[in-house]
Parts: C-alpha cells; structure tokens; sequence
C-alpha cells in the first residue's frame, strides 16, 4: 500500500523530467538536475541568491505561521466554546462570522498594511485571519456535538458550569476542535507564502520564491515550493498520529 501512494509521485517527478527535457527552457520548466542541488544542501546560501538558506527562510516563515495560528488558537477557541454553549452569543455572532468568513485572507492585505504597517504585524494578521475560522467553526460544531445524556448525567451529578465545560463539553468538543486546527493550520502555512510577499519582507519562503522569480530562477521557486510542501505534509503527519493516539476512542463509538 505503501509503495502504490509513491507511484503518483515517481510518476509525476518522471513526466516533469521528460517534459522539462522537451520543452529545453529552464525558465519555464528547469530539469531535476538543477532542482535537485538546491534541496540537497538546504543550509547553504549559495544557491538562494544571497537570501539565506532554505533551511532559515523555512525557519522564518514556521515561526510567523506559528505565531499567527496560536494568536488564532487563543481567540478561536474560548469564543467557539462561548457560541457552542449559549444561544444568545452564538445568534449575536453567528451573522457577523458568516459575512467575513467567505472573505479570502489575501483581501484582507490592504488593511492589514493600512491598519499595521509593513512588517511582522501584518504576517501574523493574515496568517491569524486564515486561521481563525477554520478553527472557531470546527469548535462550535464540536460543542454542539458533545451528547445531551453526557450533559444531563453531569447535571444530575451536581456538577456546576465550569465543571461542565472542564470534564464534558471540552474532552466531547477535542476531537472536532483538533480536526479544526489542524484544518486552520494548513490554511495558515498556505497564507504564509502570500503574506511573505508584502513589501518590506525579507526573509521566509515566500519571499524567497517571490525573489527568485525577479532573477528567473525558475529551480529555486520550484525548491522552494517543494520544502512548503515538505512542511506542510509532515505537520499534517504529526496532526494525525497526535489524533489517532489522543481520540482513537472516537471509533467505539461507530
């Protein structure tokens, strides 16, 4: 089983080789011989034109996607288990979530550099928009979902709100709330590349695929495409072993 998810890969790497020969224009499509030495040696800057290594521009952008899923984390969280919990707060919000959810997070960008200037802030605000709702509407869901007999039980016992929400709503809601972040963190490392290309950066992924387009080396966006994917890929790994180890009681209750 294994081996048949490498066959669409090997596959594709073979197609891209022997269509990068026919085409013979790097720019457009650059062999796997010129792809290949940049992935191979990721703390060398000698092959990002002097913009650092693919291991620190992939450093860079971790830590901005980190910082903007966990600010979206801490606010997504509480208010989903406020909204899932209380009618009148989910009716009072549930309007306004709907109107911006639709919204993608690059059209945010404008007033994200109206309302905080060029830098760091403004990363995090994209990656923290791209983020939030994936992770507050999977919350929601998730207290919504936690069984009424559970509730009951813990009311017949004599449990108070805060031990409600402690020992029922929040161990029921995990698993749904885990599916949300984990959901709300691969939108955030994709916004990541796009929020790295605003004006004033200098340093992460996505700059550097945006840089290495304005010199027309098609090899080094390629590379760097590749170690997004790479990233993003072995987050979602660790996603689902933490899932699989933590909420494998789910499936008792299939």
């Amino acid at each position: 089983m294994r081996y048949q998810r490498a066959l669409l890969p090997l596959f594709l790497v073979a197609a891209w080789e022997a269509a990068a020969f026919l085409i013979n224009n790097p720019f457009i499509l650059p062999s796997l011989a010129t792809v290949v030495p940049i992935l191979a040696n990721p703390f060398s800057a000698s092959y990002t034109l002097g913009t650092g290594s693919l291991a620190e521009n992939a450093a860079v952008s971790i830590q901005r996607v980190s910082l903007g899923f966990t600010i979206a984390m801490l606010v997504a969280i509480p208010l989903g288990v406020m909204m899932g919990r209380s009618q009148v707060l989910n009716e009072l919000f549930d309007s306004l979530i709907e109107i911006l959810r639709p919204i993608p997070p690059l059209a945010w960008v404008p007033l994200a550099l109206a309302w905080f200037k060029i830098g760091l802030t403004s990363i995090v605000f994209i990656i923290f928009i791209g983020a939030f709702f994936p992770i507050l509407l999977n919350t929601i869901d998730g207290v919504k979902s936690v069984k009424k007999t559970w509730l009951e039980v813990a009311t017949t016992l004599g449990a108070n709100e805060r031990q409600i929400l402690l020992k029922v709503v929040f161990p029921g809601a995990a698993p749904i709330i885990w599916t949300g972040l984990r959901v709300g963190f691969g939108i955030a490392w994709m916004c990541v590349v796009a929020a790295e290309w605003l004006p004033g950066i200098t340093r992460g992924l996505g700059y550097l695929i945006l840089y290495a387009y304005n010199f027309g080396q098609t090899n080094l966006i390629i590379a760097g495409m590749v170690v997004i994917g790479f990233i993003g890929l072995s987050i979602d790994i660790i996603f689902k072993k933490a899932e699989k180890r933590w909420f494998s009681w789910r499936g008792l209750e299939r």
